[in-house]
């Protein structure tokens, strides 16, 4: 894992200096090793720092250079089927000069062009400078696990593995882009290819991207699509067994392949399927397998510690149990600063703090995340369905009328009112928003203004829908290219290379990706009173007879017992109605916090609040008046 940075610019570029700031802003994506390579002509500049995973010795170096100094790489991320490309493009006459995979994505460039994305499997973002085309390529990995932001302006292209990279450049301003703001306050992050800086964007996952230096255009496209939806049918579930079969043979070559490296490699075994799966597949290909928990002492309902040691004593594995210490809302400030863009997600707490003690043991982790979007495993997969079923009946008309006056008589925080809310939605199309933080009314007295299209964030969503799935299908595939991609793949990135920790997804491998979503049908997945169905299954192959399959422990905090406490609620006051802060209505600010202290369930938006207004400080963001 590592972090770039660079620029391509029409004309020669005077001021070279942010680009090595920047890249050392990101040190801890990289600290084992830093590079920066500037065209003869002075028009391109590149900047790495390097994690090293695979090949550490001094050729796996970046910015890399190959075929006689024609093209120029810096890459961040693994393709775990380097070895199989690396044999494919010798047989094909490529050389090579390392035993990286950096090197096995500038051959396969040469060999197929910008077809090459088709070809490789893994996590990655990476700039590929071509001297002879003079053009500079940007990828993105299909998922969205690894980042990439940028920015063309005055003829040029500058990019960063993360925002503050890019920051370091002074010609870039620092306004908030109001449509993101209103992104952000509705599902507490900023989706699609806006950042919450105007004038800088997110290359979205699965897009790629060219910068013509002569013309100055960039060019963007869609590489890879969702494959089209399994459907419900009866013929279709009744291939279970072969799906059973296809799922255990994809799992476990997904998990060979990314216990790939050349440092030491563990598992974050939380006691839950999905990892426990992972943990099953290590055993069948690795010997001496390591295992890691943390329990956070106190909170019982939060500890998982029995149902991962459950798991390592089966497979015997080395297992390591860690402690994870109290915290205070000094961390708070820590991680405003690591996460270039405020995010809605009390659990990037908890994950730094795992990341933390994990670093000390390995440089690699293998984790579950993506299972629950791919195979039907969050709760209100089931809900949609029971909620289908019990008003299918009832006049559209009566049911948004419902909605409605939800949002008007039900004060925020209320339980089951964002349910109440999605009964205004078409189920036979459309999906119930029902993850929203701050409805257009509660934005409007949040920001004590008219908000010009406020409808814009509900609309980004419903445009990402497919239109011919059912409604798990529809739900699901939202939750892969939204929540997976926008807050838990970014919180995962974010807390893990702060301690230059790589934590790898065996269940995003586009094969499983592919299998998932467009061969496992929703009956296979989901049912009013099942989820999981068909991950279980497996789990039911191979996993300890006693598991409990049934457990679900999202990987979460007790905020709303914190907040009950004099410190976190003296921070979270202190930061939200100091004079300073004129973003945020007080008085509404205010009524938030009555009704939490009333049993409201309003800790994860006031904890949105808090992370953006100490991101604005400190980034010194400015908000202007429209």
């Amino acid at each position: 894992m590592c972090g770039i940075i660079g620029i391509a610019s029409q004309t020669q570029i005077a001021d070279r200096s942010w680009l090595c700031v920047g890249r050392d802003l990101m040190r801890h994506r990289g600290p084992d090793d830093a590079g920066a390579w500037w065209s003869a002509d002075g028009r391109i500049g590149l900047g790495h720092r390097r994690l090293a995973i695979v090949d550490l010795s001094e050729r796996g170096h970046q910015p890399m250079l190959y075929a006689q100094g024609r093209l120029a790489i810096v890459f961040n991320g693994e393709i775990y089927n380097f070895q199989e490309l690396r044999r494919e493009l010798l047989a094909a006459g490529r050389s090579f000069a390392s035993d990286s995979d950096t090197e096995v994505i500038l051959a396969a460039f040469q060999h197929w062009g910008t077809e090459c994305l088709s070809h490789l499997n893994g996590m990655f973002a990476f700039a590929i400078y071509d001297v002879q085309q003079r053009q500079l390529f940007l990828a993105r990995d299909r998922a969205g696990e690894k980042p990439l932001y940028y920015a063309l302006r005055d003829g040029a292209i500058r990019f960063a593995s993360e925002l503050k990279g890019l920051l370091a450049d002074a010609a870039l301003p620092r306004r908030i882009n109001r449509q993101s703001l209103d992104d952000y306050l509705w599902q507490g992050f900023v989706g699609g290819e806006r950042s919450i800086l105007q004038g800088i964007n997110k290359l979205p996952a699965a897009h790629a991207l060219l910068f013509d230096l002569e013309s100055g255009v960039a060019r963007s496209w869609r590489y890879w699509q969702l494959p089209p939806p399994a459907g419900t049918t009866a013929a279709s579930c009744a291939a279970e067994a072969s799906l059973l079969e296809e799922l255990e043979q994809l799992l476990q070559d997904s998990v060979r392949q990314q216990l790939v490296a050349d440092v030491p490699v563990g598992i974050l075994l939380s006691g839950g399927v999905d990892s426990s799966l992972v943990a099953a597949m290590a055993v069948r290909a690795a010997h001496d397998v390591k295992t890691f928990t943390v329990r956070f002492p106190g909170h019982g309902r939060y500890d998982e510690t029995e149902h991962a040691r459950l798991v390592a004593r089966h497979f015997g594995t080395h297992h390591v149990e860690l402690e994870g210490s109290s915290t205070t809302p000094e961390i708070l400030f820590k991680l405003a600063r690591q996460f270039d863009e405020p995010l809605i997600d009390s659990s990037m707490i908890p994950t730094h703090m795992v990341s933390c003690l994990v670093r000390d043991y390995c440089t690699v982790a293998l984790g579950g995340d993506g299972g629950d979007e791919l195979f039907g495993g969050y709760a209100h997969y089931s809900r949609l369905l029971r909620m289908n079923r019990a008003i299918g009946w009832m006049p559209y008309l009566l049911r948004a009328a419902l909605a409605a006056a939800a949002g008007a008589v039900l004060p925020l925080g209320f339980k089951g009112r964002n349910w109440v809310q999605g009964l205004g939605s078409d189920l036979s199309k459309d999906v119930p928003l029902i993850a929203s933080y701050f409805d257009p009314d509660a934005r409007r007295k949040l920001l004590g203004r008219p908000i010009k299209r406020p409808v814009a964030a509900e609309q980004i969503d419903r445009r990402r829908l497919a239109g011919d799935g059912d409604l798990l299908d529809r739900s699901s595939r939202l939750d892969f290219q939204t929540y997976l991609a926008e807050d838990i793949l970014v919180k995962v990135d974010r807390a893990s290379m702060l301690h230059s920790l790589e934590v790898r997804a065996p269940m995003l491998d586009v094969r499983l990706i592919e299998f998932a979503l467009g061969k496992v049908p929703s009956g296979l997945k989901v049912e009013p009173a099942r989820r999981k169905i068909l991950l279980k299954k497996l789990a039911g192959r191979v996993l300890p007879p006693s598991f409990d399959m049934h457990r679900k422990q999202g990987f979460s905090i007790p905020l709303s017992s914190w907040l009950r406490s004099p410190e976190w609620s003296r921070c979270f006051r202190g930061v939200l109605l100091d004079n300073g802060q004129r973003i945020f209505e007080h008085r509404f600010v205010e009524s938030m916090l009555t009704g939490q202290s009333r049993g409201r369930a309003n800790s994860e938006r006031l904890f949105g609040l808090v992370m953006f207004e100490l991101w604005r400080r400190e980034y010194h963001v400015d908000v202007e008046d429209d």
